[in-house]
């Protein structure tokens, strides 16, 4: 491997035909650059897939109830119930398995907006009654001030941490926010924190139009007594989220008399399993990409086999002497693996740098030129997967090598020196 005169016999077969040797690595160069191609574009998809849940713990699930289908004990069909904080205490009691519980309220029902004011500035947004737990389950990043703790919930403090687009709202860039008064609902609260959301896109939009007050506050400023919109609980780690809801539900379906079979007096949402059929799509994915960009690499390297054989062909009396005059069986299919490896390596190299190049272009281009693609985010291709695409493009070089050495040793020495 080492000989500088197999170098200058590789380089002298590959370049006696130079058109016919630039086609054949051009096969092998364009598969592995499809491939690389194909695997960053699929990182790019993924990413922009999963950073909508990056606003969620990705072990949660939420719990909200609709009216029943079935009648239960005395009580007919259709009937409207709400959970209460007794539920929550329930909950804590009865089911170690979940970790963290937090109930919740909202002014204006789902994506509801409500009336903000501060002065002569007003503005629609989603009001939530929360427990600072629910940092945990989808956190936020505090820009100013602080959130939400269990001394504003246990004197029920009429404070308020603020979304980054409510600011923008109801306060000039020159106002102090902190310490400064937002009035809902006819109600004051004390502004103590300005939050920033880490969900992307639109959830984004969203969650930065929010703002939290204690749990306690809410539901005494807002006379809604008892009673809670829904739960976000997470599970205990390696626990699954689905054995908790499960557990939750049956729960509460005791506690409110309500049929253990009625699937629809309750709604829920479990963020792990989303995210675990996400997983399980994109691992699809990943494995299609694998198979059409091996295939297309197959199609290139079968190119490669059939132009060795041609070489082999042409090298018929070459070879002869060379076996004639003592060379081994071993030194002649080395020399035809090599040539095979050194002609794939080569092109599938320079596939796998122009595919990196790209790759890493368009995600360079996409920043520079601020482009909010939400469903395409950080296109890249990892070192494991580089390591991967040589290793596969050594193996097929290989591979293509193997039936011209094959018939390379075949090639009889008498037959070849009576054809000198």
């Amino acid at each position: 491997m080492f000989d500088l005169d197999n170098w200058q016999e590789i380089y002298s077969s590959l370049a006696k035909n130079r058109l016919r040797t630039a086609l054949t690595a051009f096969g092998v160069f364009w598969g592995i650059f499809m491939l690389i191609l194909l695997l960053g574009s699929g990182r790019g998809l993924e990413n922009g897939v999963n950073s909508d849940f990056s606003g969620s713990a990705t072990n949660s699930f939420y719990v909200w109830t609709q009216r029943t289908s079935k009648p239960y004990r005395g009580l007919g069909p259709g009937r409207r119930f709400e959970l209460d904080n007794r539920d929550t205490e329930a909950i804590r009691r009865e089911i170690p398995e979940a970790a963290v519980i937090a109930p919740r309220n909202q002014l204006g029902g789902f994506r509801g907006g409500n009336n903000v004011t501060r002065g002569i500035k007003a503005g629609a947004f989603n009001v939530m009654g929360d427990y600072p737990e629910i940092m945990d389950i989808q956190p936020i990043r505090i820009v100013e001030g602080r959130f939400l703790n269990d001394f504003d919930l246990a004197e029920k403090r009429k404070v308020a941490v603020i979304g980054s687009r409510v600011r923008e709202v109801l306060f000039a860039e020159s106002e102090e926010s902190i310490d400064d008064h937002v009035k809902i609902n006819g109600v004051y609260f004390k502004v103590i924190g300005v939050f920033e959301p880490r969900s992307r896109g639109e959830q984004a939009i969203r969650d930065s139009e929010t703002i939290y007050a204690p749990f306690t506050t809410f539901q005494t400023a807002f006379n809604w007594g008892n009673e809670l919109g829904w739960y976000a609980i997470t599970s205990q780690p390696e626990i699954s989220a689905a054995l908790v809801e499960e557990k939750v539900l049956e729960l509460l379906k005791r506690r409110h008399r309500v049929h253990p079979d009625d699937s629809r007096a309750f709604g829920s949402w479990n963020t792990e399993e989303e995210f675990r059929k996400i997983q399980g799509l994109f691992g699809g994915i990943r494995m299609l990409i694998w198979i059409v960009g091996v295939g297309t690499l197959a199609a290139g390297v079968i190119g490669v086999s059939n132009i060795m054989l041609i070489v082999v062909k042409e090298r018929t009396k070459e070879i002869g002497l060379r076996r004639a005059i003592g060379a081994t069986p071993a030194g002649i299919v080395g020399q035809i693996l090599l040539e095979s490896i050194v002609l794939t390596g080569l092109a599938g190299y320079l596939g796998l740098l122009a595919g990196v190049v790209l790759v890493e272009g368009g995600r360079i281009g996409l920043e520079m030129a601020n482009v909010n693609a939400q469903m395409f985010q950080n296109p890249g291709v990892s070192f494991a997967n580089a390591a991967q695409a040589l290793v596969i493009l050594v193996v097929c070089g290989a591979l293509a090598g193997m039936i011209p050495a094959r018939r390379a040793l075949a090639v009889s020495p008498v037959e070849a020196l009576h054809a000198v």
